[in-house]
């Protein structure tokens, strides 16, 4: 264990405090072709998992009334930066809950 901890040790990105139930911007990097470009995407985060260098997030939005999920490798070299738009008020580890709901009901409370 330790040798594949030291393996991955130079490859772990510096991240922000982000938690469950922020709502945050994560700026992806797109290959389209030979070009590459930067696009956003930003929803609530609704699960972290694994650790390490495998981490991952899963970001929600609401696209046109359809929710949409991605989730996103915290250490991916295609992953360009994350920023906090909105700090969150939760009481659990996992907001699976919020795919059955939409509108007012799907809204995460923030901190005061």
């Amino acid at each position: 264990m330790d040798i594949i901890k030291a393996l991955t040790q130079p490859q772990i990105k510096e991240i922000p405090a982000i938690g469950i139930g922020d709502t945050i911007r994560v700026h992806a990097k797109i290959k389209e072709g030979a070009r590459e470009r930067i696009q956003t995407f930003e929803g609530t985060l609704i699960a972290r998992k694994h650790g390490g260098i495998s981490e991952t997030i899963t970001v929600r939005r609401l696209s046109y009334g359809v929710g949409v999920e991605k989730v996103f490798p915290l250490h991916s070299p295609n992953l360009a930066k994350i920023e906090v738009v909105r700090r969150g008020k939760v009481r659990r580890a996992k907001l699976y809950y919020l795919r059955g709901r939409v509108g007012k009901s799907a809204k995460v409370k923030g901190t005061v």
